[in-house]
């Protein structure tokens, strides 16, 4: 199980670095600074730290669900799938400023990582919350995208 968490864990950040070349010049943007965000537009700070909680406990779960699951290339099939609609929400966002494709993106990867949740809980049991802190950043994300896309 090692071995998988590690490769895991390095696919994961390797998500989480693409995703900030993007971010990392789209924050403080001109664009990203005038938008009228939502009141509970959380500190900066807070997205990194989450973000790192996220990754690893993704990484467990996934180390755990590649021994739990039977249908192994369902599973690469989905985790590959929520990994690109992670790392092309960014440059979506804050490259190409379309907002509304954003949240189409978040609200995909919204869905696909409840279905990690709730789907595969049957296999994984308690494990399966290891996605939970995942799942309830994307409603919190989902809902601030869609504030950007209704107030802007």
């Amino acid at each position: 199980m090692a071995y998988r968490l590690i490769i895991f864990l390095l696919i994961n950040f390797a998500a989480l670095a693409l995703g900030a070349m993007f971010t990392g010049k789209g924050v403080p943007s001109e664009w990203y600074i005038n938008l009228n965000k939502a009141p509970w537009t959380p500190p900066g700070w807070v997205f990194g730290a989450a973000w790192t909680t996220i990754m690893v406990c993704l990484a467990i779960y996934m180390a755990y669900a590649w021994r739990s699951i039977p249908d192994r290339k369902l599973l690469i099939g989905l985790f590959a799938l929520q990994w690109v609609l992670n790392v092309l929400w960014n440059p979506v966002f804050f490259a190409m400023h379309q907002v509304a494709l954003g949240l189409i993106i978040i609200s995909l990867l919204t869905v696909l990582v409840g279905y990690f949740l709730i789907g595969w809980f049957p296999y994984l049991k308690a494990k399966a919350l290891l996605v939970l802190p995942y799942f309830v950043w994307l409603l919190i994300a989902t809902s601030l995208n869609a504030y950007i896309l209704l107030k802007n």
